[in-house]
């Protein structure tokens, strides 16, 4: 395959001229359209990154284990388990037993030994027949047709039908090309001498040349003049939309970025720690020892409702005074440093909390 010759530039002052300013007012049509092209490319392809992919995945992973999981599990359990137990547990059974070994056992037992007796009957009688329809054949049908029907037909196609269809064939051969001139003449030569004659060289000079002339010095190169400027500002569009965004970066970076990072820095991460070391930390620490002290104080009144609780039901019923299970003993204090108990205090054991484990 031979490849496409390029197409020659035109080149000249006239050229020229008319080239610079088709490809300035097209960089200015272009240059817009090529910036919010770069726009829409860069929003979609965040989108595609921080939403569609994340979205399909989620979507996938939900479709998998919520829908697909349970529709073949359950599909499974409606269309294949049963059709699967009944063929394991009731028709190959059934086929085997009621059909297959029975068959096998009547072609065995049966079937075989009756085959093999008229096998050897057909065998013992077909010679006789065999040669009783080989000698009815050879003399008797085989000479009646040959002699009554063969040789009379050949006879009749080769002395008759054969020179009657050369003579038919022949005057219809004649007629036909008498009728076949007859009708060119009438019907076809006029009208190939009109379209020969007059429509062709109307049609060619009147409509194809000027047409022809029309594309290849004007329309055609217009055209490929357009398409060039078409893709060169469209290039030169991309370039100027880069450097437009770079520019935008670079402004966005400088007025906001390291504005704010330096903000974030200097800023509000010494206020936070500040915040936290010195208004946030003491301050839950006070609502932590106010949590711990309230405690304290429910667990001090609960203890005091349960004694006088107690008290009253002692002193309505009488009788020594109950003791409820599981309150731990505590033990009276001791004063620190020694081992002796303070005044009207029972002495401790002497064993500390971390041996008692």
């Amino acid at each position: 395959m031979e490849k496409p010759q390029p197409r020659p530039e035109p080149e000249g002052c006239l050229t020229a001229f008319v080239r610079i300013p088709v490809r300035i007012v097209v960089l200015v049509i272009v240059v817009p359209v090529r910036m919010v092209w770069d726009v829409l490319v860069v929003c979609a392809r965040a989108v595609d990154r921080a939403v569609l992919r994340p979205l399909g995945r989620a979507l996938a992973w939900l479709f998998r284990y919520a829908v697909a999981v349970p529709l073949t599990w359950l599909a499974k359990a409606l269309f294949v388990w049963p059709w699967v137990a009944l063929w394991r547990y009731v028709v190959a059974p059934l086929l085997r037993y009621g059909i297959a070994i029975p068959a096998a056992w009547l072609y065995r037992t049966v079937l075989t030994p009756l085959g093999q007796g008229l096998a050897w009957i057909l065998t013992r009688t077909g010679h006789g027949l065999g040669v009783l329809l080989t000698g009815l054949w050879r003399y008797l049908l085989l000479p009646v047709a040959r002699y009554g029907f063969v040789l009379p037909a050949d006879w009749l196609y080769t002395r008759v039908l054969t020179p009657l269809g050369h003579a038919l064939t022949w005057l219809f051969t004649g007629l036909g090309r008498a009728l076949g001139w007859l009708a060119k003449a009438l019907l076809v030569w006029p009208w190939v001498a009109l379209w020969r004659y007059l429509l062709v060289p109307l049609v060619r000079y009147g409509l194809v040349v000027p047409l022809t002339w029309l594309w290849h010095r004007i329309l055609a190169p217009a055209g490929h003049e357009l398409v060039d400027a078409l893709q060169v500002c469209w290039r030169i569009a991309g370039h100027i939309s880069r450097a437009v965004g770079r520019a935008l970066k670079w402004l966005v970076r400088n007025l906001l970025g390291r504005p704010a990072a330096w903000f974030y820095r200097r800023v509000a991460l010494p206020v936070g720690h500040w915040v936290r070391d010195t208004l946030w930390a003491p301050a839950r620490g006070a609502a932590l020892q106010a949590g711990r002290v309230a405690r304290a104080a429910l667990a001090s009144a609960r203890a005091t409702v349960r004694q006088a609780r107690r008290d009253a039901w002692h002193a309505l019923v009488g009788g020594a005074r109950p003791t409820e299970p599981g309150e731990p003993v505590v033990a009276s204090t001791r004063t620190l440093g020694s081992t002796t108990s303070a005044s009207g205090a029972a002495p401790a054991p002497e064993i500390s909390l971390r041996k008692r484990g």
